[in-house]
């Protein structure tokens, strides 16, 4: 079998996804089988049938350590609370630095900060608070990254701290916090203070001196709730259920301090998890669930979770991720395709039968991961940690039958936590599902290709299963599909609230979501929105409305538009213009003497200057180390006010490459040059005539003015429209996504 046999000939978008994000330097899909089943028969045969899939960091890492890479297995992790000493903070920030190096996101909590106002033992005197730190953290997260992606920061705060209401606002200024997601640790107390209209103290003591603010919650509560409608942020966090039901809320000794950035994983100091998830869709037979195979499967990928996680434990890059990994043995295995799944057996999202039926999967899922989590117990032991308390859970409580809570009396468990539901943006892209518990987003959407007169020629794709369904029954538009074909955009979000709720009953850990809203959404029906999702019991939820303010990243003020031809104001010498994130990128290929080369440019759509560069061949080693090094150097020296033809002046007059010249004479085809820094100079050359012609025939203020027009989010990569579901933003157009 090869990957356009598993995915389909037609499956580009899916295909582009696997050979960017997963295939290592140009593996067969037979032996990127091998490398990512780690020999395990079961689990790469549910592959094959597309019934699981493990996490992304595991699809693209797994036994790259044999070969000297120094990556990680787990997508995300949670590090210490920041300690109230500058010590704390510093160290913070080189974990953050070296735990994205390894390609693992990460949560930080800033609680224990002390707030603003408050005196400090330094030349200060007075502290400037612990939202003053945020942007440090983000900083962090835009510098390091691995393998051209840059890092994941969640950054939350509990609802008690003085400085809650700088924190809630602090990313209306957009230029803010830009490289972190942020959320508000909410408690049951504060939401019942909201409903009775009720004073909340806001408090912080230290060793000599103590704060406090009386404030009204439904104040507080309104200007989250005002800001998720007008900007998607800060996230909500209901902390109490997520210390309350789960595995170990019986265990004392245990303590969650954060979540990852994506919300879906409440995790210990130096936590981790490891993420797999199950395609629902894939167990549908005649318009049946075939639940018996369902639960015989869940013990195969329990197994198999079990065995990545025993081979990744020393690659975690901190001791204290090794030893809480260690000590608790986290998993987080989730679901892909509902959507799909109730479609195929022709049954509306919204309904109650929809909610009765994934009530009845998701009792299955929690109690067989359970029982399968126990033998495991009964054959290698419990993980180092596990106290008898944990019998007295509620959760495990609700979501076992009398024969697995027995099987955890006697055996207890191999794992702390089984359970959680990740984005899956890129893993159901590419397998053409829905992701996570998500609806699916739209039908249909519109897709960008090339003519072959170098013109852009737009037209349209139909969701792969609106698509199937369309060509069996012989439809033509989707207007003709039943009216189980629900989509994010028709279906009532207190449904979708609803949904969330029936899963997190069963789901230990937390599940990663965005509520999408349409423009004409109030900020009353949001707080009513938030509200009903607390009574509903869920752990966390973010919201997104169609039209909102974030959307203004890609506006222009009035200045700008009145004056299209206003010069660029001159550097000063050693000044250098910051990134940002209102940027087009453009990717070419170098073929050259030591191998393939990928250039990637990125160009800022005010100004139409390239400002960015990120040079990655396939493998590592000195040259890799070297060429990470050149862009680097390009990218600050474009941002320093260089001109690229400058730039590419010095990259031409470099030596000639002996590896060049003996691919040459070996009839190899190779790009145009004498060296790798030669290639690149004349490649960011091209790239740069390519974007400038895109850019001068359309102003970029009206290309802009469109955009706002449209209401839609851009992509970084091709300037297409975006999604989000579940917790991930990502391009239906070429796959770009800002998490796995």
């Amino acid at each position: 079998m090869n990957e356009k046999q598993w995915l389909g000939e037609e499956n580009e978008l899916g295909l582009s996804i696997w050979k960017n994000k997963y295939q290592y330097e140009g593996e067969t899909f037979e032996e990127w089988l091998d490398r990512v089943s780690g020999g395990n028969e079961d689990i790469r045969q549910l592959i094959i049938e597309k019934k699981f899939l493990f996490g992304g960091r595991i699809l693209a890492n797994r036994g790259l350590d044999k070969l000297g890479k120094k990556v990680t297995y787990s997508n995300c992790y949670v590090l210490p609370q920041v300690e109230d000493n500058i010590e704390s903070i510093y160290k913070t920030c080189s974990d953050l630095a070296r735990t994205f190096s390894y390609s693992g996101g990460c949560g930080v909590d800033i609680s224990l900060l002390r707030p603003k106002g408050m005196k400090v033992n330094n030349a200060s005197e007075f502290t400037t608070g612990a939202c003053s730190f945020m942007d440090t953290f983000s900083q962090v997260t835009a510098t390091i990254g691995a393998r051209g992606r840059r890092g994941a920061l969640m950054l939350s705060i509990d609802c008690s701290h003085p400085d809650l209401e700088e924190f809630i606002s602090i990313k209306n200024d957009l230029n803010r916090v830009t490289k972190a997601n942020i959320s508000v640790r909410i408690t049951n107390d504060f939401m019942i203070a909201v409903e009775n209209d009720s004073d909340w103290e806001l408090y912080f003591k230290t060793e000599c001196e103590e704060m406090k603010k009386i404030v009204k919650a439904k104040e507080i509560f309104r200007l989250l709730c005002k800001n998720n409608w007008d900007f998607a942020e800060p996230g909500i966090l209901f902390w109490d259920r997520i210390s309350d039901y789960n595995i170990l809320s019986e265990d004392e000794e245990f303590e969650y301090v954060g979540t990852n950035p994506c919300a879906e994983e409440p995790l210990p100091a130096g936590g981790s998890c490891l993420l797999g998830s199950i395609n629902l869709s894939a167990y549908v037979e005649n318009e049946r669930f075939n639940m018996e195979q369902f639960r015989k499967d869940i013990h195969i990928i329990v197994k198999g979770m079990n065995e990545v996680l025993d081979q990744g434990l020393p690659l975690h890059p901190l001791a204290i991720q090794r030893e809480t990994v260690r000590d608790y043995r986290q998993i987080g295995i989730g679901i892909m395709g509902l959507a799909d799944m109730l479609i195929k057996m022709g049954v509306q999202y919204d309904i109650d039968e929809a909610l009765e039926m994934c009530d009845i999967i998701g009792f299955d899922l929690a109690n067989e991961s359970i029982k399968a989590s126990a033998l495991l117990a009964k054959e290698e032991g419990t993980y180092p940690k596990y106290k008898k308390e944990i019998l007295r859970s509620k959760f495990l409580q609700d979501n076992t039958t009398n024969e697995t809570y027995r099987l955890v009396e006697q055996y207890g468990l191999r794992n702390s936590q089984v359970l959680t539901i990740a984005p899956t943006g890129s893993l159901s892209t590419m397998l053409g599902i829905s992701g996570g518990i998500e609806p699916i987003f739209s039908l249909s959407y519109t897709r960008k290709t090339e003519s072959l007169h170098g013109e852009d020629v737009y037209y349209k794709v139909f969701t792969p299963i609106a698509d199937k369904y369309m060509k069996e029954h012989n439809l033509t538009e989707e207007e003709q599909l039943p009216n189980f074909f629900v989509t994010a955009q028709t279906l009532n979000p207190f449904k979708r609230v609803e949904m969330q709720g029936i899963w997190q009953k069963h789901i230990d850990a937390s599940i990663s979501s965005t509520v999408n809203l349409p423009n004409e959404t109030t900020v009353e029906d949001v707080e009513q929105l938030y509200m009903y999702a607390w009574k509903r019991g869920l752990k966390g939820m973010t919201i997104f409305r169609d039209g909102c303010a974030r959307l203004g990243i890609l506006t222009l003020d009035n200045k700008k538009e009145e004056n299209v031809e206003e010069e660029v104001q001159e550097l000063k010498r050693g000044e250098v213009v910051p990134t940002n994130d209102n940027v087009i990128g453009l990717k070419r290929k170098i073929s050259g003497g030591c191998g393939s080369l990928h250039v990637q440019a990125f160009f800022d759509i005010e100004t139409g200057k390239m400002t960015e560069v990120f040079i990655n061949k396939g493998g590592s080693g000195g040259c890799n180390s070297n060429l990470n090094a050149l862009s680097r150097m390009i990218s600050i020296a474009l941002r320093g006010g260089i001109n690229i033809e400058d730039i590419a002046d010095q990259l031409n007059s470099t030596i000639n490459c002996p590896s060049f010249a003996s691919a040459r004479a070996k009839g190899l085809p190779l790009s145009i040059g004498s060296s790798c820094p030669n290639a690149v100079g004349r490649v960011l050359i091209e790239m740069n005539k390519e974007f400038q012609e895109m850019f001068k025939p359309k102003k970029v203020e009206e290309k802009i003015i469109e955009e706002k027009i449209d209401n839609k989010e851009r992509c970084p990569e091709c300037s297409e429209p975006l999604t989000r579901t579940g917790g991930c933003i990502q391009c239906p157009n070429c796959s770009w996504s800002k998490c796995d």
